[in-house]
């Protein structure tokens, strides 16, 4: 269900300050997963508008429409690379146009190879991973900021990267996606040193293991019992805790944060 008006008014001014009430909101990687779950916190706080990014239009569709149903808010899917800066590019201006500006941008796009050893890595693997995951950060920050710079609204940046990007993962051998992860956790230091004249905040979240479906397959069983294990809260993340530090992130009540990244790990880069 939309947000309630009359509750919107009857709320703290601290309590308002969560909210991304009149807000459009872009999640790239938003068809499924963390990415749609994140963009169903962005509509239950209040935003007016969200488009959702993604390369495979045969779950993105449906997901923009399952979101609309569910919440009531303007809800449109946008099939793109985030490889391919013309497509960025493309529907980028697309959405400025339809919603008027953008306000939010969710980087949640990425890719993950695990289980390979680095010196069996092969060339169009690595290549194929860094490309998406911080090639495609880039290039779409940069789009949206474009469109925020022309626009002289501001914004606030939530890149997705990962406690793989501060540590080294046990037991699995990635040594792509930790760099990759290394590379975005810099790249919102930089972005958001640069972008702050314009009101522009950049900040990342690093998430842990979380309880995702992905990670919900026999095969990581083993796998699974060492992470808990070396995890001081001795469990994996919830989909709600990592959408509510998305949702503070995004909204006005970390309008004094940039350049941050917020590691919500249960206490696992503790070791």
């Amino acid at each position: 269900m939309p947000l309630d008006q009359s509750l919107i008014e009857r709320l703290t001014p601290t309590m308002r300050k969560f909210l991304l009430v009149g807000k459009t909101v872009i999640v790239t990687g938003g068809a499924r997963g963390l990415g749609f779950n994140m963009a169903q916190a962005m509509a239950e706080v209040g935003a007016k508008g969200i488009a959702i990014i993604d390369q495979k239009r045969d779950i993105g569709v449906p997901a923009a429409e399952e979101l609309s149903a569910q919440t009531g808010v303007d809800v449109r899917f946008y099939q793109v690379d985030i490889r391919d800066s013309a497509q960025i590019a493309g529907a980028v201006k697309d959405i400025k146009e339809h919603y008027g500006q953008i306000d939010v941008l969710v980087n949640s796009a990425g890719i993950a190879d695990s289980n390979i050893p680095a010196e069996t890595y092969e060339d169009d693997m690595w290549e194929k991973t860094i490309d998406i995951n911080l090639n495609g950060a880039f290039k779409i920050g940069r789009e949206v900021a474009r469109a925020m710079i022309d626009n002289k609204n501001g914004g606030s940046f939530v890149y997705v990267a990962s406690m793989s990007g501060s540590i080294v993962n046990y037991p699995q051998e990635q040594s792509c996606y930790n760099a990759s992860k290394a590379g975005v956790i810099h790249l919102v230091h930089s972005l958001a040193a640069e972008w702050a004249k314009y009101n522009i905040r950049v900040n990342s979240i690093s998430p842990g293991y979380m309880d995702t479906a992905l990670n919900r397959v026999p095969a990581l069983d083993a796998q699974k019992k060492i992470w808990i294990d070396q995890t001081p809260q001795r469990r994996l993340g919830n989909v709600d805790e990592l959408n509510n530090l998305a949702v503070f992130l995004a909204s006005d009540a970390s309008s004094y944060m940039t350049g941050a990244n917020c590691i919500i790990d249960g206490g696992y880069c503790l070791y």
